[in-house]
């Protein structure tokens, strides 16, 4: 069963400040995790959790991980900005990007991130952007086929765009030796938002293994393997979560079986748990606005796809609970709409909810990843505010909601915009 973090009483309060809809974020249950999480893998003395900025960039929450010894995965030049901008510098930053403009490498080698190469050619690419190759670096690889685990198939990396093949990874990393890389290290994400305690072991397992084969063909010296993310959250009430300390049990037991007897027991483990780490933290909450009866049963709430786009896109679930309506019977089958001139607007598709009455406010659960982070301004809709539910129970702004004003300002238009000005002036915007 899941429970939202925040109460009806509560929200009634904030929206006296903050109307919906808002994404809201739990500190105390991003510090316990966080907290998990290091003591799950606290077997390896150079672990690290680098946070994936996309999930989540925001600088408050960004600082928050860092106070416990999180650094950040960084896929753009705006997100090492971000990392930059809260403290974080040099391996503290993992770039990981692909396709990856000239000006995105130069940014990241001047303050020091960890670059991870996506595709072989980019050797060549960076060695004439930077001029030069760095001490450090790192390689993503894509082993082809599908990845298998005892339950059956995860995901196709084989049609997936990043990382190297197998015969690529071993030629880069002779060729980034003898340029003058002493540093390696092995990145690879093959499965995403797996709810298997197996997937990390069965990962780091194949990993661990390519390492060994790696250090003895090409003399490399492998610092770290970084297993990246994959590891989900159960997002349906019925699934069972993944349990961090049996996961990092299990790559602890990979690790003194494979890399221990290669005498390569200092390698150090890295994570990118974005989702896991953030996920079940945030919560976007709503307000039912309009009910409709035609076909079907359609409730309207005041959030639309600009908030949270993953139903619209993929057709991801989110549970909703109804405030103060935590115990009330499932006597209603809805389909939870927003606003946009898009069918596929649906927060829910014939749900089975308590009956809504207008105002009711909807907690949707599990967007603190991949959530406001993913909006957009179709339809000219503005981007809510982010909160964050302090350990004290305060409720501090972390990101103000978006106005007309900033949907505005990069328009390059003299006219319109002085009219535009005329226009917010006379609304008080």
């Amino acid at each position: 069963m899941k429970k939202p973090f925040v109460t009806k009483q509560q929200v009634e309060e904030i929206v006296k400040t903050y109307p919906t809809p808002f994404h809201i974020y739990d500190e105390k249950g991003i510090v316990n995790n966080a907290k998990a999480v290091y003591e799950a893998f606290s077997w390896n003395k150079g672990f690290k959790e680098y946070f994936a900025v996309k999930a989540t960039p925001n600088p408050v929450l960004m600082g928050i991980l860092k106070e416990l010894g999180c650094g950040f995965d960084c896929s753009s030049k705006t997100e090492l900005m971000l990392s930059e901008a809260i403290g974080a510098s040099g391996d503290d930053i993992m770039f990981s990007s692909n396709d990856t403009p000239a000006d995105e490498f130069i940014y990241a080698d001047k303050i020091g991130a960890i670059i991870n190469l996506d595709d072989f050619t980019h050797i060549e690419f960076l060695e004439k952007t930077i001029g030069k190759i760095p001490e450090t670096i790192s390689c993503r690889f894509n082993p082809g086929g599908v990845f298998q685990m005892s339950n059956g198939i995860m995901d196709n990396p084989g049609d997936s765009k990043y990382g190297m093949t197998k015969e690529q990874l071993f030629e880069a990393f002779k060729i980034l030796k003898s340029k003058g890389a002493k540093n390696f290290g092995i990145h690879a994400f093959l499965a995403s938002n797996t709810v298997t305690n197996e997937y990390y072991p069965t990962l780091a397992g194949q990993l661990f293994e390519l390492a060994v084969e790696l250090a003895k063909e090409t003399g490399a010296h492998i610092s770290f393997i970084n297993l990246s993310g994959g590891v989900g959250i159960p997002y349906k009430p019925d699934q069972e979560g993944n349990d961090i300390a049996e996961i990092g049990k299990g790559v602890h037991e990979q690790y003194d079986k494979i890399l221990v007897p290669a005498g390569m027991g200092d390698v150090s483990i890295f994570t990118e748990m974005g989702r896991f780490m953030m996920a079940p933290y945030g919560a976007l909450v709503t307000k039912a606005i309009h009910e409709k009866h035609i076909y079907k049963e359609y409730i309207g709430v005041d959030a639309c796809a600009v908030n949270l786009m993953r139903p619209a896109m993929y057709g991801a679930y989110h549970h909703i609970t109804v405030l103060g309506k935590e115990d009330a019977p499932l006597e209603c089958t809805y389909d939870v709409t927003g606003s946009l001139c898009e069918n596929n607007d649906k927060f829910a598709i014939e749900r089975k909810l308590p009956k809504i009455e207008m105002g009711d406010y909807l907690f949707i659960h599990d967007t603190g990843a991949h959530g406001f982070a993913m909006g957009y301004n179709y339809n000219g809709k503005l981007k809510s505010a982010e909160l964050l539910l302090k350990a004290d129970g305060s409720v501090k702004l972390i990101r103000r909601a978006e106005t007309a004003r900033d949907y505005f300002a990069t328009f390059d238009c003299l006219d319109v915009a002085k009219k535009l000005d005329q226009i917010m002036e006379k609304e008080g915007i």
